[in-house]
């Protein structure tokens, strides 16, 4: 079986560990090229990483690559996404919350035999409410709680002048859908994108956001009610260089990758 050739849009915390690893090697793997808002940065990354790879425009993901991984801003995900759907090819796509108001992304995967794959990410349990969701779910509510320098420029809190500055208790400053929150919030709960993509759909899981001094990570808890089953889970994960994304994001996108060719998969 030849190597799945991997392009990876965006060279942040993220794509940068990614690429770190792809390099090092994983069986069946290969990066292939990368895209990057600051071109000559990214080749002076790659020089000094000693990464043979090509800086290419998104448009020709397709020519190079089998899958691409969007660690990028959520407004280029339509760039990304496009050229490598048209082609009946895959899509990694970690701000999975720009997914919800462009449903014509699936149904372009669809028409072209294309794929888009969701990891986990910051998150846990989507395998059992990807399992409950075969039965019938009641009800699911994620509370998020943030250090307020992750939650800062927030277009939710901008649009309505809230201030996290200063804080000395914990503030509630969201409470609605995942679809609300992936638009207030775009580069902070796609966790929450994705828990309402596994479960119940962005309109009925709901989620509380809070900016919490007291706490040094980004915490996420769930609670499922099903015809299935009843359960809590929660998450405390480390901030990665950027504060909005958590350390364990980059490590789900490579045992996603990983997954792809091993001889053995757990989990759904």
């Amino acid at each position: 079986m030849s190597d799945t050739r991997v392009a990876i849009a965006g060279l942040g915390a993220i794509g940068r560990t990614v690429a770190r690893r792809l390099t090092d090697g994983i069986p069946g793997l290969r990066l292939a090229c990368v895209a990057a808002g600051d071109e000559a940065k990214a080749r002076a990354w790659l020089a000094a990483q000693k990464i043979d790879c090509p800086v290419v425009s998104l448009k020709d993901f397709p020519k190079h690559a089998d899958l691409a991984i969007e660690c990028a801003p959520a407004a280029q995900i339509d760039n990304i996404c496009r050229p490598m759907l048209e082609a009946g090819k895959q899509v990694m796509v970690l701000s999975c919350g720009a997914l919800l108001p462009r449903p014509e992304l699936i149904e372009l995967a669809k028409a072209h035999g294309g794929r888009i794959v969701v990891p986990t990410g910051a998150l846990l349990g989507l395998d059992a409410v990807i399992a409950s969701a075969e039965g019938l779910i009641h009800s699911v509510r994620m509370t998020t709680r943030k250090p307020p320098g992750g939650l800062v420029g927030a277009p939710h809190l901008v649009k309505n002048n809230i201030s996290v500055e200063g804080l000395n208790t914990a503030k509630l400053v969201f409470s609605g859908t995942a679809r609300e929150a992936a638009a207030g919030f775009p580069a902070n709960v796609n966790v929450a994108a994705a828990l309402s993509l596994a479960g119940i759909g962005p309109d009925r899981t709901m989620i509380d956001i809070w900016a919490d001094p007291a706490v040094e990570r980004n915490c996420h808890s769930i609670e499922v009610d099903s015809d299935s089953a009843r359960y809590t889970l929660s998450i405390e994960n480390i901030p990665s260089e950027n504060p909005k994304t958590g350390k364990n994001v980059a490590l789900s996108v490579l045992a996603t990758l990983r997954k792809m060719h091993a001889p053995l998969a757990v989990g759904t």
